[in-house]
C-alpha cells in the first residue's frame, strides 16, 4: 500500500494530512465502478492522492480550486457546478464518493437529491463527516469545561466550527435520515479519528500558521516538500493516524447505495 501519510505531507499541511492520509487508506477497499464523479473534488490533491485509476468527473462549485485540479491529471472531465445542479443526466454515474465535503454545505438535503438523480439504481456512494463527537472532543473546550466555564467552553466549540466552515456534526441516524429521504440506503457505517488525534489537528490550527503563510505567498503549503523537511513531523504524526474504527471517533465514514 502507497504511504498516504507522507504523500499528504508533501502537499499539505501536517493536520490535515493526518485527516486525509487515515481517510486515503479506506477507499482502498472499495469497489469504484466507473463513470465515477468525485463529489465536491475541490483542487483535486485528495484524489490524486488517493486513486490509482483516471476519475470520470469532479464536481465543485467553487472556481479557483478546481482551476487547480485541472492542472492534475486525475479527471477526464470537471463541472464547475452547484451540487444541487448538476448539468448531468439522470442515472449517470456507477458510483460516487464525496469526501469531507457535506459537512460544510448548508442545504445538503438538496445535494442529495440531486446526487440520487445523477447516480444508477444500486450505485455506491461512499463518504465521510465529522460526527456528533467532534465539538465536545476538541481540547480546549474540554478544558474550560473541566474548570466549570461552560460558557467559554460553548464559545469556544461556536468558534472552532466557524473556522472550520461546518453545519453538520451529526449522529449516524440523522444522516440515515436524510439518506432514506433522498434516494439511499446507508449500508454500512463506522467511526474513526479518536480523541488524541483531533487534538493534534485542533492545535494543528494554530500551528501551521507558517503553512498558511507559504500557500498565500509561494501558492503552496509546504516550501520544501522533501524527505529530510519531513522526516520531523512524519515521526510524530505517524502515531496518530490510527485507521482502526473506534466507538468515540470524532469523524464518521458512510457506506450508501442508490436505491433500486
Amino acid at each position: 500500500m502507497k504511504d498516504f501519510l507522507y504523500n499528504h505531507l508533501r502537499d499539505l499541511p501536517y493536520f490535515r494530512a493526518l485527516l486525509r492520509a487515515v481517510e486515503s487508506s479506506y477507499y482502498q477497499d472499495f469497489d469504484l465502478p466507473a463513470p465515477i464523479l468525485d463529489l465536491g473534488c475541490g483542487d483535486g490533491d485528495f484524489a490524486q492522492l488517493t486513486f490509482d485509476v483516471p476519475i470520470d468527473v469532479g464536481l465543485d462549485p467553487w472556481h479557483a480550486p478546481i482551476q487547480e485540479a485541472g492542472r492534475r491529471s486525475i479527471y477526464s472531465l470537471l463541472v464547475e457546478a452547484d451540487g444541487s445542479a448538476q448539468p448531468v443526466p439522470n442515472d449517470t454515474f456507477a458510483s460516487a464518493f464525496s469526501n469531507s465535503v457535506l459537512e460544510h454545505i448548508p442545504g445538503v438535503d438538496a445535494v442529495l437529491d440531486e446526487l440520487a438523480r445523477v447516480m444508477r439504481p444500486g450505485a455506491p456512494f461512499y463518504f465521510c463527516v465529522p460526527n456528533q463527537n467532534f465539538l465536545p472532543t476538541l481540547s480546549i473546550a474540554q478544558f474550560f469545561n473541566r474548570i466549570g466555564l461552560r460558557s467559554l467552553a460553548r464559545a469556544y466549540m461556536d468558534f472552532f466550527n466557524r473556522i472550520s466552515r461546518h453545519h453538520h456534526c451529526d449522529d449516524p441516524a440523522t444522516w440515515r435520515t436524510r439518506l432514506e429521504k433522498t434516494g439511499f440506503t446507508l449500508e454500512h457505517w463506522w467511526h474513526y479519528f479518536p480523541p488524541r488525534s483531533l487534538h493534534v489537528l485542533e492545535w494543528g490550527h494554530y500551528f501551521g500558521l507558517p503553512s498558511l503563510i507559504s500557500r498565500r505567498l509561494f501558492g503552496r503549503w509546504i516550501i520544501a516538500p522533501y524527505r529530510w523537511n519531513l522526516a520531523f513531523t512524519y515521526w510524530f504524526v505517524k502515531k496518530y493516524a490510527d485507521t482502526e474504527p473506534c466507538e468515540d471517533g470524532v469523524y464518521t465514514f458512510y457506506v450508501a447505495r442508490r436505491k433500486t
